[in-house]
């Protein structure tokens, strides 16, 4: 089972390929930041990450994708840019026929540290420490994308 774990952003969105097994723990196959270009327009910058996330897609070939619900913020642009960058995603699931678990940052938080108000290094700590991982990744946003298909793999013990 191949699980795509997604932070929507729209200036960087972390993306996370998580394959779950049954008869071992959970590997990360890739991960990175998507990070779109602040020159261009709005709509340019959606098509982009739009295309380089389709270009995962089309590679991993995902059973399911982890997208990180909104939290209230209180720059509502920058609220508002998010939820069409979380849209996209929404529709490049959808039409590619893949299902989408949506999980909120406390649904995760609490899966990851047994805490739902943890702050984002004991997130980071737990993200090694359950795959193992000996370097940090660089964004927060793609430990953010970990940490969701990490936490839709525990969610779905079937899967």
């Amino acid at each position: 089972m191949i699980i795509l774990g997604i932070d929507p952003g729209f200036d960087r969105m972390g993306c996370a390929v998580l394959e779950k097994s049954a008869s071992s723990t959970d590997k990360l196959i890739y991960s990175t930041c998507l990070v779109s270009n602040r020159k261009l327009s709005q709509e340019e910058r959606l098509f982009s990450l739009g295309k380089k996330l389709e270009e995962i897609i089309k590679k991993y070939k995902p059973d399911i994708v982890a997208v990180e619900k909104l939290f209230f913020t209180k720059n509502q642009k920058t609220a508002l840019q998010v939820a069409e960058a979380r849209g996209m995603v929404l529709y490049l699931a959808s039409s590619k026929k893949i299902p989408v678990h949506s999980l909120t940052p406390l649904q995760i938080k609490i899966a990851l540290t047994g805490y739902g108000r943890a702050e984002k290094i004991q997130v980071q700590k737990m993200v090694m420490a359950i795959l193992g991982l000996k370097k940090k990744p660089k964004y927060d946003d793609e430990i953010d994308a970990i940490a969701a298909a990490i936490t839709c793999s525990a969610s779905y013990p079937q899967l």
